[in-house]
């Protein structure tokens, strides 16, 4: 597997233009206290489909050839990454076939729906989806779009902190929700590569935390399905292709509670007026808790997603 570099993402950052939002990047005075750090916003939950798994979709599928795209993708997603393939798939005319567990929002199934891929539903508690895809692929002819574990979708991951450190380039540190890990890695391999002083951390929940045992443990953990709430985090285990890039370059998972990531919710809803998944609020979620060292004054956080169906929202805001 080729090493990924700087150029690599950048070169994903122009070829994804046209298809990608730049989203904003926002503060709040309020969460800055709290945090004990001035925190910047990565507002990924403007992205298009509402999540970052906008650019790494559009940088695989834009990556492929004319007849390979003419044989259309497929793959699996608990939502976001679903979705996201639907849209560039619409954008560039391409078949696209999307397994989803029948558990998943309800919200992220009609978005997906919408943008006209075929969705395939599995039990997640007695089927495997990477089994599910890659037979669809082998009968159809499909190219498998992995939600994180491809160097395509990781640079185009990247591109998100490329875009951060841009904006605020004098940051301590930067944070991002882990679940594959397509994200962390190429939003780290970005931060080291621009700024190799900076600190650089993963989140996720206390019980879906594979990622900080198999980096304790110096390989793969796999952990049994999780039930956190973060339902875009509830991964087995990192993946072949980001776990030796995070191994590298990331300084340590912080790991935060359910009631921790439903405060953090609805402290976004309430005081910044902004709809956050609780998958796309974990990494606040650990700043918000003080869970980075006390030496971290400027912190980069990835809000990674904002797609959550209406009624989870009321029960968290409820404080259910």
């Amino acid at each position: 597997m080729p090493e990924i570099t700087l150029a690599d993402i950048q070169k994903a950052a122009e070829r994804i233009a046209a298809l990608v939002h730049r989203t904003p990047v926002l503060s709040s005075r309020r969460f800055n206290e709290a945090a004990g750090a001035d925190c910047f916003f990565k507002c990924e939950n403007f992205q298009r489909g509402g999540a970052f798994k906008m650019r790494g979709a559009a940088n695989f599928a834009l990556s492929l050839s004319d007849a390979e795209r003419a044989r259309g993708v497929v793959t699996f997603s608990s939502g976001n990454h679903g979705q996201a393939v639907a849209i560039a798939a619409s954008d560039l005319n391409m078949p696209a076939t999307i397994v989803m567990p029948d558990d998943a929002p309800k919200s992220k199934l009609d978005a997906t729906r919408s943008h006209g891929a075929r969705i395939v539903l599995y039990n997640r508690r007695t089927e495997n989806r990477e089994e599910i895809g890659y037979r669809i692929a082998a009968e159809s002819g499909a190219v498998v779009l992995p939600p994180y574990d491809h160097p395509w979708t990781i640079t185009g991951q990247g591109t998100a902190v490329l875009e951060l450190l841009n904006d605020v380039p004098d940051l301590d540190a930067i944070c991002t929700p882990v679940g594959g890990g397509g994200l962390l890695a190429g939003s780290s391999i970005a931060a080291k590569s621009i700024s190799p002083d900076i600190k650089v951390f993963g989140a996720e929940p206390e019980i879906a935390n594979d990622w900080a045992l198999s980096l304790r443990a110096g390989h793969q953990v796999e952990i049994p399905q999780p039930e956190t709430i973060a339902d875009g985090l509830r991964t087995l285990k990192p993946g072949d292709v980001t776990f030796p890039i995070v191994q590298k370059f990331v300084d340590d998972i912080l790991l935060v509670s359910e009631e921790q990531i439903k405060a953090t919710v609805r402290f976004l809803l309430t005081r910044l007026k902004m709809v956050v998944e609780p998958s796309g609020a974990v990494a606040a979620a650990a700043a918000f808790h003080r869970k980075h060292p006390s030496s971290v004054k400027r912190l980069g956080i990835l809000i990674s997603g904002g797609n959550v169906d209406l009624e989870a929202l009321a029960s968290i805001c409820e404080g259910k």
